[in-house]
């Protein structure tokens, strides 16, 4: 048996179809990645998640043992676990406004619609890589900032209209 590659930029690919598993690994090998592990239902993502620390987590919405929604809400609650914090791009075949809603609600980073290209894959990852989001706790929420552009509020303005509403 060969000795295990672990690097810094691992990849957890979670989906219930072997298939799909070996066909993102293989998309994922064409971008360079080489530290990939694959899971087909959560019982085996959740273990693989306690033993190391990943980069980025792609996940199925339709994954056996609990859907991918309940698995990231858990994922982002599990304080004890190290990547609770990490990215998310979660895949799904038919996906509906709302679902896409509920997933970015949980805490889902990016989103897929399958079937799709290494070049979308490829597009997520950079997008995650190019603009880090911080993670927030607040309430029932705790996932990536949902925010996805910064927006800056003129100070001078504000003060000019506190000091008019002075005099």
């Amino acid at each position: 048996m060969g000795k295990e590659e672990i690097t810094r930029s691992g990849v957890l690919i979670a989906d219930r179809s072997t298939h799909m598993t070996s066909l993102v690994a293989q998309m994922l090998r064409n971008l360079g990645r080489k530290d990939i592990r694959e899971a087909t239902d959560a019982n085996q993502a959740m273990i693989e998640l306690k033993r190391r620390n990943y980069e980025v987590l792609i996940i199925d919405d339709a994954l056996d043992g609990m859907d991918g929604v309940a698995f990231t809400r858990q994922l982002r609650a599990w304080t004890e676990c190290e990547n609770r914090l990490i990215p998310i791009i979660m895949m799904s075949s038919a996906p509906d406004a709302k679902r896409i809603a509920e997933a970015r609600d949980a805490g889902v980073t990016e989103f897929l619609r399958k079937p799709f290209a290494s070049n979308h894959l490829q597009t997520r990852l950079t997008s995650i890589a190019a603009n880090p989001r911080g993670f927030i706790e607040a309430g029932e929420y705790k996932g990536p900032d949902r925010r996805r552009k910064t927006v800056d509020v003129e100070q001078d303005r504000r003060d000019a209209a506190r000091a008019s509403k002075a005099s």
